[in-house]
């Protein structure tokens, strides 16, 4: 990593990342496209989509600071034995169990109150409680990957890691979200 920190340095390093995680946002969008038939016969989950991928963003978003600040501070080690890593893999996996539920629940009351429900609140809630956890898993793994991708291409975390994982979290939530919705309704 740099030593001197530079406006320059900082749009150097990350806005070819940015151009391609464009790309990537686009392809995420087009998938939600396509599945637009479904989405519209069951109106809970069009709802549902925004509050999924911003929880999964932002529990991705926390992760990816924290890592950082733990490598910038040196306790952070890469290794499977690293409580460092281990503790905030848990405490995302946690968040995740107690906030994916409460969006589902949140989701249903919301189109309940339009008088617009064709789904049960328990599919609901286990629709955004699957996509969720599986979401924090694909988060913490893209979060600690893309940590240590940083750390060995001696960029700075703070700059590249978090548009990293609030993309990835946006594209494959899409994708997740509708893996799950498929296997359930």
């Amino acid at each position: 990593m740099p030593e001197e920190w530079s406006v320059r340095g900082i749009v150097a390093a990350t806005f070819p990342l940015l151009a391609v995680l464009t790309v990537v946002e686009l392809w995420g969008g087009l998938v939600l496209d396509g599945s637009r038939a479904v989405l519209t016969q069951y109106p809970t989950l069009l709802t549902l989509v925004p509050g999924i991928i911003a929880v999964a963003g932002n529990l991705g978003s926390v992760l990816a600071s924290r890592l950082s600040t733990a490598f910038h501070l040196g306790t952070l080690a890469f290794a499977p034995t690293d409580d460092e890593l281990a503790g905030n893999a848990a405490a995302t996996l946690a968040l995740a169990a107690t906030l994916f539920p409460a969006v589902g629940a949140g989701a249903w009351v919301a189109r309940y109150a339009l008088g617009d429900v064709a789904l049960g609140l328990g599919t609901v809630v286990f629709i955004a409680a699957a996509s969720g956890l599986l979401l924090a898993v694909v988060a913490v793994a893209i979060a600690a990957s893309a940590t240590y991708a940083a750390f060995q291409l001696q960029l700075d975390p703070d700059d590249v890691v978090v548009p990293v994982v609030t993309t990835t979290c946006d594209v494959l939530g899409v994708v997740v979200f509708l893996l799950v919705v498929g296997a359930t309704v």
